[in-house]
This record gives C-alpha cells, structure tokens and sequence, in this order.
C-alpha cells in the first residue's frame, strides 16, 4: 500500500480523499494557491505546498515534480483538473509514480470520444448520430455542413471535457455560429482544447449514469445508476439513486449495457458510464467518465462502500474484494449541490469571506464541503460549496430528510442557491419523480427574480447603504441563519 499520497485537488474532493487517507493510515501532502489558504484540505493533510505556477492546478509538470520532491509514491486526481488527462497519467507512469485512476492508454482510449462512440455501436448498443470528426473555430464551414447532415436540434460538446459550460443545445441553423463561438471559447478556456463534435439532442430526455467499479485482475461490477436530469449549464443541481421512473427490465438493460461497456474500453477504478434515455423509453450510450464523479457520495451511501478507498487499493494492485452478487444496494439517497451563487441574478458567483457557516446533519444526512466560518470562498474557481445527500429506505423518507437538511443550513457572508433548491424539492415533478430535461427550461427555477427576491435585494441594498465605511470587505451577508434559507418564501425576520 502507498505511504504518501499527493492530492492534486482542492476543496470538498480534496478534503474527501484526505479523510480516507487519513483512515487508511496513509500521508497526504495538500496543495493550495493564495485564495485556497484557508480552505479545510489544507488543514487536515499531513503536509502542505503552495502552487506558484500560472497554471495552479493543471501544471502536470510542476505536480509530478511536487510529488517527486514530498516523497510522493501516489497520486490522486480527483475530478476535474487533470483527472482525465493522458499526459498527467503518463507523467506519473514515467515517474514511477501510481496514478490513482485509469492508465494512460485506457485514458488515451476514452478521451477520444467520436472512436468511443463508434466502438460502442460496433459492439451492438445505441448512440447518438453524431459528427464524424472534431471542429476547431477556424473550421466554421466544415462545421456548419456536418450540423446540416446531423440536422436539428443538436448538441454542441466539447471533444475534451465532459458536460460543462461548453455544452449547448442548438435548435436552429441561424444561432449556429454565435452558439459555437461561445462553446468554442468556452472549451478552451476550461480543458485547453477549443474543439468541438456535434451529436443529435434528445427533447425532452432524462441523464442516466451507472457507477463501476473494476480492478487489474478482470474484475468489474456496477453499483447501480444515478439520475442528473436537473441541471444548470449543464451540470447537475440534484442527483439521485436509484432512478425513481425506471422499471425493472429497464434497470437490468441499463446495468448489463453498462457492464459491457466497461469490459470493451478496460475500465478500472471507479469509472461511469453515461445515457441518454429518449421519450420512447431508449437508452443511448453518450460518454464515460474514467473518474471519481461529484455525486459518487450518492452511491456511496446506498451500498456502503468508500469509493476513494476503492480507486487507493485497486491503483495498489489489490483485487476489489467483493463480487456483483456481494453487492447490495439499499434505499434511495438524493444529493443536492451548494453552490456560493445567486439564481434570481444570472446565477453569478458569490465569493467571499464565510462569516457563519452551519452545517446540517442527523440520520440518514452526509455533507461533503471544505467550508467554515471564516473560510474564503475563492472567485477562480467553481462555486461548489457543499454536497449534501439524504438517505432513507423510501424515497419519500430521503427527500423529507434533504428538505430538513437544507432548511438547517445558516450561511451568511455570501449568496448561495439554498432558496433555490427548496423550490425544486417542493416542485410537483420531483416529489413525484417524473421530471425530465423539459424541467430545465421550464419557467420554474427562477428565470424572473421572485417578488420576494425583490425586497430582499432592498434590504440587502439598504443595508449595504448602512454599513458603507464600517465593513471594509465590501461582502454583504446573505441573511441565511435569520430565515431566508429557512423559508425563500418567507422575508428575514
């Protein structure tokens, strides 16, 4: 086993793998850049070193140096970053130095999505048409012209990077161009790598993912599949497992085609596989993820495992441990996304200093975050605050638990979605579990700033009035600890 594990990540995906370390009685050095000083990971790992590259975190030089220097034997990724990234794997190959997820062949294999996609259909299982090659933004015509022979709506995705602000939904020939300008930026700033493919869209659709888990020894088995239908930008609000509007011959379809995917691309560690289910009931095979995911704490909690510690042991070269008929999946868990964020304003970032972070718990509630009172909450980064999942033996049980986990919450010193995600929770399509992605574009999140939004925003405005010279940080708080986290409906007391 590794004696010292570098954690090239930060925040709650950081402050998760250093606890697992932690209980595996394993070393870990953190990293951090100014803005991440006060973060938790920094706190809770065994050494500390400071990011001086322009690159920060996606410097796979400077990070496989840094572990070279720690005495580094491991190093884990996380999600994001250069989780995915066949250079940063191979560096650490030739380095001799454990890379905690896939290998640099099986990531080389997996990234080049259009192949993945054919491989996938030649082996039997539905994807979506797509476009034979990748575009860069000097490639305009060629781009237009595969967009007609796809024909609309389609989806625009980044040939490098998952769903992300640079996937966009195109619905007609006219907002092509203008559609693909902010994608094809939009890709390069976030992966490096402008190019883009196209694929045909599914409306409405519902995104499903089945959760792997596989080792160097031929082993791999399913933990069972999480729904993302609700998002924002393309990245997900709320999760949940097991998928509420699934049957059960559905449920095994998606599971074996799943399996079979793993096996033809080599899947090892924790690993996911993502569909598309269509409005007639089809599941289309979209991407893998060779990853740890955000919502793996989901099913986490239905079957018991530590993921993290999975991806230490198998990267370690040791066997799972457990069989698909030794796997059990428990209940329902639903997990929601804390973003420092305001909904009813463009949903710009809220960074800041945290005056007041209260955090909820109880049975059946998991909060994964690298927050506290007095923590900073940076700007360059994703506004990711806090996970929190709910788990219960019924559906209705977990989701009772998460509405009284997210009303638990105080959080004052930025803005966050809390008001937000208490409308979803109350919204009739997800109590009832049948939504869809027509939910995401439906009036209901918040696309024109609520009346009470509006006095708040007063208030905020007045206060600020107030207070002008006498707090120097210019940061208002947001009011959650004195009602309106408690209630959106409801003005601060």
């Amino acid at each position: 086993m590794f004696r010292t594990i570098l954690v090239a990540n930060r925040g709650e995906i950081a402050v998760r793998i250093i606890r697992t370390c932690r209980d595996m009685g394993i070393r870990t050095v953190a990293l951090y850049d100014d803005t991440d000083l006060s973060s938790l990971h920094v706190r809770l790992a065994d050494e500390c070193v400071r990011l001086s590259s322009g690159a920060l975190y996606c410097d796979a030089a400077a990070l496989v140096q840094i572990a070279r220097d720690c005495g580094a034997d491991a190093i884990h990724p996380g999600y994001g970053f250069l989780a995915e990234h066949e250079e940063f794997a191979r560096a650490c190959e030739e380095s001799d130095i454990a890379f905690i997820g896939p290998s640099s062949t099986v990531l080389a294999k997996v990234c080049d999505k259009i192949a993945v996609l054919d491989m996938v259909r030649a082996a039997g299982i539905a994807v979506p048409r797509h476009s034979p090659r990748a575009y860069r933004a000097s490639e305009w015509e060629a781009l237009r012209d595969a967009a007609e022979r796809l024909g609309y709506p389609l989806v625009l995705k980044s040939y490098s990077g998952g769903r992300s602000h640079s996937t966009r939904l195109v619905h007609e020939p006219t907002h092509l161009e203008s559609i693909a300008q902010h994608a094809h930026s939009a890709a390069l700033t976030e992966f490096g790598d402008e190019r883009l493919y196209l694929e045909e869209a599914f409306l409405p659709a519902r995104y499903l993912e089945v959760q792997l888990v596989g080792d160097r020894h031929g082993n791999l088995v399913h933990l069972g599949e999480r729904d993302g239908s609700i998002q924002h930008n393309h990245r997900k609000v709320m999760e949940e497992s097991p998928a509420p509007y699934l049957t059960d011959a559905q449920r095994e379809n998606l599971w074996r085609q799943a399996l079979t995917i793993g096996r033809l691309l080599g899947c090892m560690g924790a690993c996911t596989i993502e569909f598309v289910l269509d409005a007639q009931g089809r599941f289309y095979f979209t991407e893998v993820k060779a990853r740890i995911q955000v919502e793996h704490p989901i099913t986490e909690m239905r079957t018991g495992l530590d993921l993290v510690r999975v991806q230490i042991q198998v990267a370690a070269g040791e066997p799972l441990g457990f069989s698909q008929d030794e796997v059990t999946l428990r209940g329902c868990a639903i997990q929601v996304r804390v973003n420092a964020e305001d909904p009813w304003n463009h949903y710009l970032p809220s960074p800041g200093r945290l005056r007041r972070f209260r955090f909820p718990g109880g049975p059946g509630v998991r909060v994964d975050t690298y927050a506290y009172g007095g923590c900073n909450v940076p700007v360059r980064y994703d506004p990711l605050l806090a996970k929190v999942v709910a788990w219960d033996d019924t559906r209705a049980g977990a989701l009772g638990r998460l509405r009284r986990a997210v009303a638990d919450f105080a959080i004052s010193g930025v803005q966050t979605n809390l008001p937000l995600i208490q409308r979803i929770l109350d919204a009739p399509a997800f109590v009832t579990g049948t939504y869809d992605s027509d939910f995401n574009r439906s009036p209901f999140p918040g696309a024109e700033v609520p009346p009470e939004r509006l006095r708040d925003l007063a208030i905020a405005a007045a206060l600020a009035y107030i207070r002008r010279g006498i707090d120097s940080s210019g940061v208002l708080p947001d009011r959650a600890g004195s009602g309106w986290h408690r209630d959106s409906r409801r003005l601060p007391q």
